[in-house]
């Protein structure tokens, strides 16, 4: 049976209840689906996992990918029940799926004590004007590793 965009938004949220009440992370859960179908499923995990990066949708992609045996989400609807954060939003558009959409905003999220506005407004910054000090180093064989990539025949794209 295939579910609304409505069913598939009320699941993430579900899910974000499920996972916050049973003290596996934030309350966060995620949903993808094609053509209504779900694929995937993911709740926060960050605090059980000692992962940073087991956010719900990160987790969610995970599952779907692995499920349909492929790295892209083609042809997929992301659910989340949250405006995604910057990691996921970058993990949701390497996905590529057709559509995503979110319950909470950030602004929301803020509220309740999950602020990624300063990671917003430092992405925005050039990597010199950063609180978190970076450097890059060895470019040379980064750019040979690069050239190699390029010249490879068999490679997978991504």
């Amino acid at each position: 049976m295939a579910f609304t965009d409505e069913d598939l938004m009320i699941r993430a949220l579900e899910i974000a209840y499920e996972g916050m009440r049973a003290g596996r992370g934030g309350p966060f859960g995620s949903v993808i689906a094609r053509d209504g179908i779900i694929i995937g499923e993911g709740s926060n995990e960050v605090t059980s996992a000692n992962d940073p990066t087991a956010h719900a949708e990160i987790v969610a992609i995970r599952n779907a990918c692995r499920a349909l045996g492929s790295f892209r989400l083609e042809g997929c609807r992301i659910y989340t029940s949250c405006e995604p954060c910057p990691m996921c939003l970058g993990a949701i558009y390497w996905a590529r799926p057709e559509k995503f959409f979110f319950a909470g905003t950030r602004e929301d999220a803020a509220e309740a004590g999950f602020d990624d506005e300063d990671i917003y407004e430092e992405l925005a910054l050039p990597v010199s004007g950063r609180r978190l000090p970076a450097e890059s180093m060895l470019r040379d064989r980064a750019l040979a590793l690069f050239r190699e990539w390029i010249e490879m025949p068999d490679k997978i794209t991504y």
